[in-house]
């Protein structure tokens, strides 16, 4: 389904070419970035998944940053690290697979009404193919977020996007949806509008806010309902 190659062969390459399961084999209960960060990303989530739908949370880890208070019909999680997502109290179920060595899923076709991929689309060495792979499980109108920041296990991202900036970034994950056909025009998105905290440790934290606080972007797709070909 992929209609062209994005990447050459060394835009694919790790510094640290340590199999992928073996790297992430020990758990890291962490957040990779900050709060408001996250809060903006839970208010997209908020905004471009329908309740009651079912979810595929790929590269996902111990926690997911779906709104608490929405319900969805069915959470998938997929990853690395299996210790991981067994504390991810949102998933319904998961399931383990190194992408860059199979990216498919299995799943049948148009199953789920939206994947999510945060900070984690810089370790892909196949994303033509995984863009591919959700393209095909996604239903009509379904949507695709790929969130990121500036942040990353440096080693273990492509060449491609190791050095970049932000926009370059943004529109690296632009020409993985453009690659194939069938997706709307992605979208990016830098800011989303969160409801303030009015409490005076709120209020303090605004006041407080340094400018090296993580960068929000986020690229978003839907899979036509009707396909469109390159």
């Amino acid at each position: 389904m992929s209609s062209r190659e994005v990447l050459d062969r060394s835009q694919r390459t790790k510094i640290n070419t340590v199999d992928d399961r073996n790297w992430y084999s020990q758990p890291r209960l962490c957040t990779h970035v900050d709060d408001e960060f996250l809060a903006q990303l839970t208010q997209l989530y908020r905004e471009r998944i329908p309740a009651g739908g079912k979810v595929l949370d790929m590269c996902s880890s111990w926690i997911s940053h779906l709104p608490p208070e929405v319900e969805y019909s069915e959470v998938v999680g997929h990853g690395l690290n299996a210790e991981e997502l067994g504390k991810n109290r949102r998933l319904s179920r998961f399931f383990v697979k190194n992408l860059n060595e199979n990216p498919t899923f299995a799943a049948e076709d148009q199953t789920y009404d939206a994947v999510l991929c945060c900070v984690s689309v810089q370790y892909l060495q196949r994303p033509e193919e995984v863009f591919a792979e959700v393209y095909r499980v996604l239903k009509p109108g379904g949507v695709f977020i790929v969130s990121f920041s500036n942040r990353m296990f440096y080693e273990k991202a492509i060449s491609a996007w190791r050095d970049g900036t932000g926009f370059s970034r943004a529109q690296l994950v632009k020409q993985y949806f453009q690659c194939v056909s069938g997706f709307t025009k992605a979208e990016v998105i830098t800011e989303v509008g969160v409801e303030p905290d009015d409490s005076v440790f709120g209020k303090l934290k605004r006041f407080m806010k340094r400018s090296s606080s993580d960068p929000f972007y986020a690229v978003v797709g839907y899979r036509n309902y009707r396909r469109i070909d390159a």
